[in-house]
Parts: C-alpha cells; structure tokens; sequence
C-alpha cells in the first residue's frame, strides 16, 4: 500500500455517505496503468490515498516503478503470485482490510489489476461481500493501448471483459496514433461497450476529477436491489479458480493456472540474479530471440556497462529503457507476459545475457 498526500486540491472525502470510495484501474499488458497510478499519485493534494498493486508473476516490479513523494508512506499491499479476479476471497479482502485499519485516515482506495484480471469478480468482492458496508466502488477505469489495440492479436476474453466491464474507457498513447486511426478505434471499443466514455490520452496525463469521485459504477446492472445478490451467475463463476504453484528452480519460475489464464494461454517467467547483464548480449536477445508471443516484459535492469539503475519496458514491438541511480544493492530483476511461452528456452536465454565474471562491474 502506497500512501500519498501528494497536485489537484481536492476536499475531504465523507466516508459516512457510503464508505471509502475504491477506484478500479484494470486494462491489458502495457496499456499503462501504472503510469496512470503514479499521475494520480502525483496530484492529489490534501488527500492520503491507499494503492492495492496487483502483479502477475512471483517477482513485484510495479512496487519499485511506483513514485514516491516527501508526503508519502513507503509501505504498500502488493498482491502478486496471480491475479487478484482469481485470488479474491483472501489476498484482495485482507488487504482492504489493512486499508481500512490504517492508523491514519485513509481518503480513497486505488486498486490496480494485473494485465490479464477481468475486473468484475473483483468489482464484485467489493459489492457481494461485508465490504460493501465499509467501501463505495465509484468506478472501473480502462486504460487502452492505443497503439497495440487489438483483440484478436490478444485473443483474450480478459482484454475483453476489461472493456465491455469499464466505467471509464482511456485510449492511452493517443500521441502515437493518427487522428483517423484513433477515431476507427473508438468505432472498434464501441462495438465492445455501447455507449462508452472513452477519453484519449497522452502518458496517463487526464484531470483526476474526470476518473475519481465520479460515481459511475452503476451496481444495479449486477446486484438485485431487494436482495442485495449477484443477478449475473456467470460472474460468480469467474472467481472459482484452480491454482498451481511451483518453484521448481533458483530462477523462481512462477506457474500460475485460474479458469481465464488457462482458456487464454498466457503464463509469465520472473528471473531475477545477482550478476548483471551484458549489454551487447541483452541487446542481442531483444532484437533476435524473443519471441512475438511475449506482449508485455518489465524489470529493473542492471549492466556490467553502466553504473546506473535501468527501468525496462516492452509493450508490443516497442521498448523503453530509463536510467536512475540505485536506491538498494544493485541486481537483475525481469518479468515476461506471453502467450504458450518456452520457459525453459527463455530462461536461458536470459541466463546467456549475465556478464561474465571477467568482464567489467
């Protein structure tokens, strides 16, 4: 849980006419929720927000990509090892309830999915459970790619839930798209979700007034207003899940299976080491071995060629690498999200990058 007071003045939150308002940011691999996160981390004055940080994949990068502020709190619930639509009876309601006991006042909650969640199971542990006595949902934001937009290329019925299920509809990296493109889009999302409010954006930049507090979530399309139960039984399916979970080596290979993953395909490999890569070799990788089928890869980067800190990510055929300065011991820290993936293969792959012990630190 990262807890901020850091831009828009906004005032006081009354929590008795309805409990904490929770915000649900969701949307697929690399669309740039965390981005979006740490742009409302960003600009909220006067206000101590909570952040629930799901990741898919047993090690947690987002954690270490979150901003921090003077204001802030430096503790945080991160929700790994799976997806929190499958994992919801445990790890998302403890956590709330963390949220909730704080010792200081807590103003509103952001819970950030992993890519592959569908958000409805979890919009429904907020309405279907004792929490919606302490707790307001006010809305599911979506954040899009724009420039990867495309449901058959992900094949994924979670890509599309996020969608058809979204309150609020960001078409993100709006700048990377022409005019005509981006409005062919919107044609596309509306034949998903009639009727949708979709905003363009650059880099997550949207006014915070136009996606929290805005009360949009509408329960009664899911919740029987007499008896309060879910009206919709295929939802409730989605949070009866299988889980697998092995780590049947020193590079913490992660299996994860639930019901959505499995029909979708998609598995993620965490590595992680000690010793840096060489640059020339992990150049290498990226441009010759790694595989169209991986969609997303994330991670903190450490060279034996730099004595920088490399923030890495891959969306799509476009990557970024950003430098800071170490925070903690430098090391080797890289997630990947994919589609029927050759963990062996990858893996060492990966392991073929590490410098070698002679070359330069």
């Amino acid at each position: 849980m990262t807890i901020s007071a850091p831009g828009v003045t906004a005032p006081a939150m009354d929590h008795s006419k309805g409990g904490l308002p929770v915000t649900i940011i969701t949307g697929f691999l690399g669309s740039g929720k965390t981005t979006l996160l740490n742009h409302i981390l960003s600009n909220q004055e006067g206000l101590k927000t909570a952040v629930l940080v799901n990741e898919f994949g047993e090690i947690g990068i987002d954690n270490d990509l979150l901003i921090t502020t003077e204001n802030s709190d430096d503790t945080m619930v991160e929700l790994s090892n799976g997806c929190i639509c499958c994992t919801i009876n445990d790890d998302l309601m403890n956590a709330v309830y963390r949220v909730l006991e704080h010792q200081d006042k807590i103003d509103y909650l952001v819970v950030e999915t992993t890519g592959l969640a569908d958000p409805l199971p979890i919009a429904l542990t907020f309405l279907g459970t004792e929490l919606r006595d302490m707790t307001r949902l006010d809305s599911i934001v979506t954040v899009i790619d724009a420039e990867n937009y495309s449901l058959d290329l992900f094949n994924s019925q979670a890509a599309y839930n996020q969608i058809a299920y979204g309150d609020i509809l960001l078409l993100n990296k709006a700048d990377l798209v022409d005019e005509a493109d981006l409005d062919l889009l919107e044609v596309k999302i509306r034949q998903v979700k009639e009727g949708a409010r979709i905003l363009r954006t650059t880099r997550g930049q949207i006014p915070l007034p136009m996606i929290l507090s805005v009360g949009l979530f509408e329960s009664d399309q899911y919740f029987s207003p007499t008896s309060g139960e879910i009206d919709d039984p295929a939802a409730q399916d989605h949070s009866d899940c299988d889980h697998d979970h092995g780590h049947p080596d020193h590079d913490h290979h992660h299996h994860h299976h639930s019901d959505h993953l499995a029909v979708d395909g998609f598995t993620s490999l965490s590595f992680e080491s000690d010793r840096p890569f060489a640059i020339r070799q992990f150049q290498h990788f990226l441009d010759n071995q790694l595989p169209q089928s991986v969609f997303r890869a994330k991670g903190i980067l450490w060279f034996a060629e730099s004595p920088r800190r490399h923030v890495f990510h891959l969306s799509g055929k476009r990557f970024s690498l950003d430098d800071e300065d170490w925070k903690a011991p430098p090391k080797n820290q890289i997630v990947l999200i994919g589609q029927n993936l050759d963990h062996q293969t990858l893996r060492q792959q990966l392991r073929d990058c590490l410098a070698k012990v002679s070359e330069p630190a």
